[in-house]
Order: structure tokens, then C-alpha cells, then sequence
């Protein structure tokens, strides 16, 4: 699978009310420094079934969305979804997915 494959896949599985970061996103697919190139692939996001909007930065930021009014968007798309956020940034305490450890996980790098 490849490393575009891995982190569609994982985006695929962050369910709704929760968001990853792009770093999270990038060391679980087994690239931890390939945080940007997860975020150019939610820039570039072709697939209507995987949530981008649930990919933020680091410390919760809402960082680009390239569809409707852009980060307006992601924020309305979030906070509908029961993200919680705090001093305008998401809540990560209480609104990061913790992706479940699963031995043989596919979007591990082979």
C-alpha cells in the first residue's frame, strides 16, 4: 500500500466528533516527519468519503480547507460533527481520535 494509499485509509477511520492531527496521521502510516505531505493530500483530497476537515495541526489549529468558505467551513463542518474547541482552536483533550493499536495494522508501512 502506498503512502498516499495508508493515509486516505486512516482518514477514512477518524469518526465523527473526533480529529487527528497531521502528524498523527503521518506516524501511524510509519513517516513521522511526513506531516506536510499529509497535509497536502488533504489539500488535494479527491475522495468525497474521506474527512479531511478532520485533519488539524499540532496544537488543534484549523489549518487549510480548500472546499467552501475554507477554514469557515472546516470549523462549521467540526462543530457540527461535536468537536470541542477551546480559545478557537479544537479541544484536543477531549476531540482527538485515539486510533485503536491493532495488531497487523494495514496502514502500517511493509
Amino acid at each position: 500500500m502506498t503512502f498516499k494509499n495508508r493515509v486516505y485509509a486512516l482518514v477514512k477511520k477518524i469518526p465523527s466528533g473526533k480529529v487527528a492531527t497531521y502528524g498523527q496521521i503521518a506516524k501511524l502510516t510509519g513517516n513521522p516527519k511526513a506531516a506536510r505531505a499529509v497535509g497536502i493530500l488533504m489539500k488535494n483530497n479527491p475522495y468525497p468519503d474521506v474527512p479531511c476537515h478532520r485533519v488539524v495541526g499540532t496544537k488543534g489549529e484549523l489549518i487549510g480547507y480548500s472546499k467552501g468558505e475554507g477554514i469557515k467551513s472546516k470549523k462549521q463542518l467540526l462543530e457540527n460533527e461535536g468537536v470541542f474547541f477551546k480559545e478557537g482552536r479544537v479541544d484536543l483533550e477531549k476531540s482527538r481520535w485515539q486510533f485503536p493499536a491493532a495488531k497487523g495494522n494495514v496502514c502500517q508501512k511493509r
